[in-house]
Formats: C-alpha cells, sequence, structure tokens
C-alpha cells in the first residue's frame, strides 16, 4: 500500500498541532452517518455530522451534531445571531465547502465558516467527524477542534 493521502483537513489540524486517528471504511457513495458509525463500530452519541446552512444575510454556518439528531434549524439560527437559517442544498455543497456530500467536514473548506458543535461533545475527551472524503473519519478532541477554528458549543439539536 502506498502513503495514505492526506485531506485538507488532515493537514489543517497537522499545521495546528492537533493530534488526530483516522479510520476508513469502504464506500463507493454516500451512506448516512449511522451507517459509517455502525460500519467503524463508533458509538452514535460521539460520531458528529456536519451540515452547512446559510442564513437570511446569505453568510455560511457550519454545524456538528450527532449523526442519529436532528438540527433545530431555530436554535441553529439564534447560535449564529441569524433570524433563521436554512441548509444548504445537497447540489451547492460541492461549491460551497469544497467538499463532497458524505465528505464534508469543518476544517480545511475552501472558507472558514462560523461553526457551532452541538454542547453533547463539550464533555467528550474524542469525538468522530468526516475526514474530508467519503470513507474517511478522523478522531479528535472536540475542544482542540473548537479552539483551532474559532467555533463554539451550543444546544441546536431538537
Amino acid at each position: 500500500m502506498g502513503k495514505e493521502l492526506k485531506t485538507n483537513a488532515m493537514r489543517f489540524l497537522d499545521k495546528s498541532g492537533i493530534a488526530y486517528e483516522v479510520q476508513t471504511y469502504e464506500c463507493e457513495e454516500f451512506i448516512d452517518g449511522i451507517h459509517v458509525a455502525e460500519t467503524l463500530g463508533q458509538p452514535l452519541g460521539e460520531t458528529f455530522k456536519t451540515l452547512i446552512a446559510h442564513g437570511k444575510t446569505g453568510a455560511y454556518y457550519c454545524f456538528l451534531l450527532p449523526v442519529a439528531e436532528e438540527l433545530d434549524l431555530k436554535k441553529a439560527a439564534r447560535s449564529v445571531g441569524e433570524k433563521s437559517v436554512e441548509l444548504l442544498h445537497v447540489k451547492d455543497i460541492t461549491k460551497v465547502t469544497g467538499y463532497v456530500r458524505g465528505g464534508c467536514t469543518p476544517i480545511g473548506m475552501k472558507k472558514q465558516f462560523v461553526t457551532v458543535v452541538h454542547s453533547t461533545a463539550e464533555a467528550l475527551e474524542q469525538f468522530y467527524i468526516s475526514g474530508g472524503r467519503i470513507g474517511t473519519q478522523i478522531r479528535l478532541s472536540p475542544a482542540a477542534l473548537v479552539k483551532a477554528i474559532r467555533g463554539s458549543f451550543e444546544d441546536i439539536i431538537m
């Protein structure tokens, strides 16, 4: 096997001095986060998905929440100071973030968006997020991630 290819997310973490572990899985196309967690034996409450939304102001926002949970759009909007937010349409994910659906992560995007991580992550030593491509997960400290991207922890689920 050749050397593992680093994603933008991994390069950002390396540059920031943040320790992480990479887990990979075989996947030809998008599968949801619950199936990813089950495939890798990751606890659902420690495996987070990345959702991108846009507000009435036109700004984009990144929200991380446990894979089995649903984003509360009103709480999400309040957490970023918007009147309302809408999830980004799937067809626009790559254009806005540089990542594909199923490989979107809050780090290493074309532009760093305001990022809110669900508050349950604050109590975790480690959690799993997308590694920046389909078939790759990263395990890292939520506190280190939030500090590096200047994010915040908020209650954003239903």
